[in-house]
């Protein structure tokens, strides 16, 4: 929340078009996409942030800013996290693409989502799961 309130100050500041737009893009999880059993709070937090990015998104196309706002929902990514918590054959059996997703491409996907080529995206649910959900 904060993160985004302060962005949008500076980025209300510096006028743009709809076709050169700032871009807002908060990181969750798919854990804000579907019942998650034990990890309540936590998919709590992430529902959160899908919804506050869809709200502020229409909120900036009513208000006339040209910031784009979109939230990613990584699945199962290589992190320490994830290598700390499933062994290979977890993975294997709760991703359908057989295998966890790599930094770069959750890196590779929010950066097109902040290009211009994505000035046409906005309040959207981006999830990058392998097929999870």
């Amino acid at each position: 929340f904060l993160g985004i309130k302060y962005a949008m100050e500076i980025m209300i500041k510096t006028e743009r078009s709809h076709e050169t737009s700032a871009s807002i893009i908060n990181l969750s999880s798919v854990a804000g996409l579907k019942a998650s059993p034990g990890l309540s709070a936590y998919a709590m937090t992430k529902g959160g942030v899908r919804l506050l990015s869809k709200s502020v998104a229409k909120e900036c196309i009513n208000a006339g800013y040209a910031i784009r706002v979109n939230s990613v929902h990584p699945g199962i990514i290589e992190t320490a996290m994830i290598k700390d918590t499933f062994d290979t054959e977890t993975i294997k059996q709760m991703v359908p693409m057989k295998r966890a997703g790599k930094v770069d491409e959750v890196a590779d996907l929010v950066s097109f989502i902040a290009s211009p080529r994505a000035a046409y995206i906005t309040g959207q649910i981006i999830s990058i799961n392998g097929g999870i959900i």
